[in-house]
């Protein structure tokens, strides 16, 4: 299922099943059997249909949404090793751990709204008629040490625009980690039919302009006194890059 596809559904069985993994990240047949009252045989009819017509997939008896995020993929720089790979719902508690500790560090205010939602939702995907939400991470030895994540509204006008965060624990940067998420996030996005790509940072935060910048991104606009962070007024720096 690609991104910027506009969820259509042949029944209301279909959407209200789709819409009940979507929300909560995974379900089994037969969480869905417990919270719908449909005859199994039904259920099972829907279910097929929805991973027939690619809404839906199946695995290790768990139904997830589908969204092609690609496979793992393995690097060893210098004395490290280290995957990246699309998040799993699996990821959630490490995800947030580490999303919390780099945007508290670097005032990293978009990640500390993205990070709230995520704790609060409970939910690493999501695709529904407002929003898509998709996150890469990197990880060392299974534990997550970084994340890409792109997330972009469901509207007409804004369609070929997606927000993007992106951190790295201070402990394993240093290594290309950032840059090999940053690689993975843009070839997704552009794969998956968007245009563009942006984000908003304090200014302060030059490190991140920089590294932006060494990835062809450029500064669009810059408002004065827009944050205000341990009682100083900072400016918001917006950057983007246009993608293909």
């Amino acid at each position: 299922m690609q991104v910027l596809e506009k969820l259509q559904f042949e029944t209301r069985e279909q959407e209200a099943i789709y819409e009940y993994v979507e929300r909560n990240g995974t379900a089994t047949p037969e969480e869905l059997q417990t919270e719908f009252a449909l005859e199994p045989s039904r259920l099972r009819e829907t279910i097929d249909s929805l991973i027939e017509e690619e809404f839906l997939d199946e695995g290790d008896g768990h139904l997830r949404i589908a969204i092609d995020t690609g496979i793992e993929t393995n690097y060893t720089t210098d004395d490290l090793t280290f995957a990246i790979r699309p998040a799993e719902q699996g990821d959630l508690r490490g995800l947030v751990g580490v999303m919390r500790n780099v945007a508290e560090q670097n005032d990293y205010l978009v990640a500390e709204t993205v990070v709230d939602l995520l704790d609060h939702e409970e939910v690493v995907f999501r695709h529904n008629d407002i929003e898509s939400r998709i996150f890469f991470v990197a990880t060392v030895d299974d534990d997550v040490v970084g994340w890409v994540q792109l997330r972009a509204p469901n509207y007409e006008k804004l369609a070929h625009t997606a927000e993007l965060t992106i951190g790295v624990l201070e402990a394993y940067r240093g290594h290309g980690i950032g840059s090999h998420l940053m690689e993975r996030g843009l070839e997704w996005a552009s794969s998956n039919g968007y245009e563009k790509v942006y984000q908003s940072l304090p200014a302060t935060n030059q490190d991140a302009v920089r590294f932006l910048e060494e990835h062809r991104w450029e500064t669009e606009a810059i408002r004065q006194a827009h944050y205000k962070i341990d009682g100083e007024y900072v400016a918001e720096q917006m950057m983007g890059v246009m993608l293909g």
